[in-house]
């Protein structure tokens, strides 16, 4: 709902409520103190309403309704009992003021309510969105033969915690993928669900991170709840170590909430059955700085590096990135592979995209070393050159 549509509903019900308030204050004709005692003393008036600000008051024969002060003394009811008139004594009943206040109060009560609910909601449906299908496959990522193969055990047992029951084999709880940025540790795992079948959500340590106090344990127990609710499921949490750094006990705000954070994780996979269904990988460019009772045997149990690419990965990523490209005579896949030594997968893919721009950009011819070179120093990345 938008907030401005919701500000006007709010100045609609004030000011509805604020005509009846002056509507009830101004009943009735008024007539001065002085006078009405004077009608009173006369034998004028039939009956009279006592308000806690206010009388209300008919003369006799008449139906128009009139109006004075209260002069709230004691013996006053009593005076006009004894003067014949019939009494009705409001004072100590909801007057208008009260009756409409609290029914704006209600109404904005119950609308912050619904507000609330239904924020909850849009939260729980919006945030951490649920993937049946990545369309990415290991056929897309060059490299990690192993990783593949070990995760895909794994995986096997996520789908079916009995068998591995059967063989006396805990499931493993969490994965950690550790090495430099850029190297495919986010598109890994969701290859992997892609390959195995299972539900993906794809998060990051920024999502976990807000200016309200434990909002991101809060966040940590949502994910937990939508995962299991999907099972099986993979839960990828990128940038890993800036939830799960190592407690700090100084006391500092931020601390407090990060150690309330990583709290909650702890309780959230300690709470895993056997038959759970929910495998966390986590993804950090420093392992070393993760706490040590998050990582510890029986949470997340096993740890793979994911460094830069070795020469076969190499030529295997230039077989990739090179596809509908044309390249002189000179760069093959070995003069390539040995240019791009020490490179991350994305520094390379960046470099011959920027490489077939600029050869473009030169009349579509083919891409040249010199593109190459000129690539690299655009991006800020050292070639290792042949002398």
């Amino acid at each position: 709902m938008n907030k401005k549509l919701i500000l006007i509903i709010a100045l609609i019900l004030a000011a509805v409520c604020a005509v009846f308030f002056l509507t009830d204050l101004n009943k009735g004709t008024y007539v001065p103190y002085p006078e009405f005692i004077n009608e009173l003393e006369n034998g004028e008036i039939d009956n009279a309403d006592l308000y806690k600000d206010r009388v209300t008051f008919k003369k006799a024969g008449s139906d128009t309704l009139y109006r004075t002060d209260n002069p709230d003394r004691n013996g006053f009811k009593e005076e006009l009992l004894l003067k014949g008139l019939t009494v009705t004594d409001h004072r100590y009943e909801d007057d208008g003021v009260n009756y409409y206040l609290d029914m704006l109060f209600n109404i904005i009560f119950i609308g912050l309510l619904l507000f609330g609910i239904w924020k909850l909601i849009s939260l729980y449906n919006s945030t951490f969105r649920v993937v049946h299908h990545t369309g990415i496959k290991f056929e897309n990522i060059a490299g990690m033969n192993n990783v593949k193969r070990d995760m895909m055990l794994v995986v096997n047992f996520l789908k079916d915690p009995k068998q591995a029951q059967q063989k006396g084999i805990r499931p493993i709880k969490g994965v950690i993928l550790e090495g430099p940025p850029g190297n495919g540790k986010t598109l890994f795992a969701r290859a992997l669900a892609e390959e195995c079948g299972v539900n993906f959500i794809a998060t990051k340590g920024a999502d976990f991170q807000s200016a309200l106090m434990s909002m991101g344990a809060m966040k940590i127990k949502l994910l937990f709840s939508k995962a299991r609710g999907n099972r099986p499921c993979i839960v990828f949490i990128d940038e890993f170590d800036s939830i799960g750094e190592r407690r700090n006990y100084a006391g500092t705000g931020i601390d407090k909430e990060n150690n309330r954070i990583i709290t909650t994780m702890l309780n959230e996979m300690d709470g895993f059955s056997p038959t759970s269904g929910v495998l966390v990988i986590g993804a950090t460019n420093s392992y070393q700085s993760l706490d040590p009772a998050l990582i510890r045997a029986g949470r997340f149990d096993l740890k793979y590096h994911i460094g830069n690419p070795d020469a076969e990965t190499r030529k295997e990523l230039i077989r990739m990135y090179t596809a509908g490209k044309t390249l002189s005579p000179e760069l093959g896949e070995g003069r390539l592979s040995d240019l791009f030594k020490d490179l991350s997968c994305a520094e390379i893919e960046t470099i011959l995209n920027e490489a077939a721009q600029i050869a473009l950009a030169d009349g579509g011819r083919e891409i040249r070393p010199d593109d190459i070179t000129e690539a690299a120093a655009k991006i800020n990345v050292n070639i290792h050159q042949k002398k």
